[in-house]
């Protein structure tokens, strides 16, 4: 077995007992990187290799330093790393590095990880679909003319063609995970709080938050090891959960006595027939792990009004940062979602946020009765990369942009821990990801239900096609 096929958890544990030194993991995931990422465009803004070579000898010198001691990792361009730009795939940022590290890549660090550079991302995470002016389109592994989703299109794609063995994202409306669905690996988008929110400057991210940080791996296993690395308290995030993140590193099991409910298309958006086939299939293996299946849902019905109202207060505050002459740089849809964040009023975000006030009550009587909600954590398989994104559905015409994200955009305000885990593959040979909802807080709980139906469904074992001699 290479080095690079290796999971995230087996090469911590090879770093951890020396079997294998931190310049040796290094230089095969940049040989990796070498031969693939002129191919997929995943990751940008590279640190010079002498440089990423010299942190690893650093790291064989040391005791283990943190869960994450030695593995290389690629912070998403969302994100500021001391030393590297950071343009969020805009023509309206600075090309200048930055001088500090943001919260990200100070807790990578101090869990002993090394960064190597950054993560391709559509311009300011806006859309399921990597691509901008500044970087170019990331390319899907499993079919190059494909799409990787977004916004953490990037980070799923380097997972997928294994140039990184864990990854961090962001996911306001799906961005963890639609690409993990899109390239057959893991995205966890956790409970509100769980990964801390520093800097406690916008409403956007505290006083009506949707969007949070998470984990992705090509297992579950190695997206629990990153979570353990990326929670915790923070004194500057009133929101942010006191639980132990060391939890997350616990094994998890292979079975579960877990109560499913298939939720399906809700009633509420149109997905493609054979990726909603195929995860039905999928959810209904928790009966092989142990567990029990049921066609359920909540009611969902107000979902995407809270969050079209309050995820335009984002982009309300976006527009208000970068100077209107400059707008025309960007692209035409975060332009259109400036202009309706703006149009917001305060009885919408009062509407808003009473009607969210009851999904949260909908959401917790309904995990009085079950203890996983399954639904697509994506509507369509991976799409052709020259479409911005898909107009319609099997004949159904998408209103906007946001129609045929509705699957992973509704579950958004619960609250809930959200994950997309690989599921299958269509008669294309395309990925499709299986979504898995838990109560608010239970992220634990839903790492183990995915790891059981990991265990009887090991899609992870499958190799993307770029990578087959």
């Amino acid at each position: 077995m290479e080095i690079v096929d290796h999971t995230a958890v087996e090469l911590a544990d090879l770093l951890g007992s020396r079997e294998l030194s931190a310049r040796d993991v290094m230089i095969a995931h940049l040989d990796r990187i070498d031969q693939v990422n002129p191919q997929v465009n995943a990751i940008v803004s590279m640190r010079d290799r002498a440089d990423v070579l010299a942190d690893a000898d650093a790291a064989d010198a040391q005791k283990l330093t943190g869960p994450l001691h030695g593995l290389p990792v690629a912070v998403k361009d969302l994100e500021d790393v001391a030393g590297l730009p950071t343009r969020s795939g805009s023509l309206v940022t600075s090309t200048r590095p930055v001088a500090a590290d943001g919260f990200i890549a100070a807790q990578l660090r101090a869990a002993g990880a090394i960064i190597i550079g950054k993560t391709n991302t559509p311009e300011f995470g806006t859309g399921s679909h990597t691509f901008n002016e500044v970087f170019g389109v990331t390319r899907n592994p499993w079919d190059l003319s494909k799409s990787a989703g977004g916004s953490s299109g990037g980070a799923a794609a380097a997972l997928a063609s294994r140039m990184l063995p864990i990854a961090d994202g962001s996911d306001l409306g799906g961005s963890l995970r639609n690409p993990a669905a899109f390239c057959n690996v893991v995205g966890l988008r956790p409970t509100i709080g769980r990964v801390a929110q520093s800097a406690a400057t916008s409403t956007s991210t505290h006083l009506v938050r949707l969007s949070v940080r998470g984990p992705m791996g090509r297992t579950v296993a190695d997206t629990a090891l990153l979570l353990s690395a990326l929670a915790g308290p923070q004194a500057d995030d009133p929101l942010s959960l006191a639980d132990d993140p060391a939890t997350f590193r616990a094994p998890l099991p292979t079975t579960t006595s877990a109560r499913l409910a298939w939720g399906g298309d809700f009633g509420l958006f149109t997905a493609e027939a054979e990726v909603l086939d195929l995860c039905r299939k999928a959810a209904k293996q928790i009966t092989t792990a142990g567990g029990t299946f049921t066609e359920a849902a909540p009611d969902l019905s107000a979902s995407m009004q809270i969050f079209r109202t309050l995820r335009g207060l984002a982009y309300r505050q976006l527009g208000q940062a970068i100077p209107r002459d400059r707008w025309s740089l960007m692209k035409a849809t975060v332009v259109e979602n400036i202009e309706f964040g703006l149009s917001i009023t305060t009885d919408d975000v009062l509407r808003a946020e009473a009607l969210r006030a009851r999904l949260h009550v909908e959401m917790t009587k309904f995990f009085d009765e079950y203890d996983v909600l399954a639904l697509p954590a994506a509507q369509v398989a991976p799409f052709p990369v020259e479409t911005e994104f898909p107009m319609e559905i099997d004949g159904v015409a998408m209103a906007d942009y946001l129609e045929w994200m509705t699957t992973c955009c509704a579950i958004t305000p619960t609250g809930c821990p959200a994950l997309s885990l690989p599921a299958g593959f269509t008669s294309a040979g395309l990925p499709v990801g299986l979504q898995l909802v838990a109560q608010v807080g239970n992220d634990r709980a839903l790492l183990e239900v995915a790891s059981a139906l990991e265990a009887v469904n090991p899609q992870y074992q499958h190799v993307p096609v770029l990578l087959i001699a």
